[in-house]
């Protein structure tokens, strides 16, 4: 479905340009540092961050989602967010039930 496919987590950021690198090791290092026992799985080609079910995922657009990328920039997507309020509606629903960016 993907034109690249990642063995695991660490070869993920090598793939990236420079710019969502830089934004990625950001945002990872802000969600370790928030959940210490997060877990970090590789799924999607892209890195999810769980303890008992997915919290969060990263992808950036350079990992394409089928053989197009459908969006740009690098997107912090939040499951089951339908669970949480959001009273200023900052958060992309799209055409999503339970993920949103």
């Amino acid at each position: 479905m993907q034109e690249v496919s990642f063995r695991t987590v660490d070869e993920f950021p090598d793939f990236l340009p420079p710019a969502e690198l830089m934004i990625t090791e950001l945002l990872r290092n802000i969600i370790f540092s928030c959940m210490p026992d997060v877990a970090e799985k590789l799924s999607y080609n892209v890195p999810f961050y769980e303890r008992h079910a997915i919290i969060c995922f990263i992808w950036p657009a350079s990992v394409k989602w089928g053989k197009k990328m459908i969006r740009e920039g690098l997107h912090l997507g939040f499951s089951k967010v339908y669970l949480l309020p959001d009273p200023l509606n900052d958060l992309d629903r799209g055409e999503r039930k339970q993920d949103y960016w």
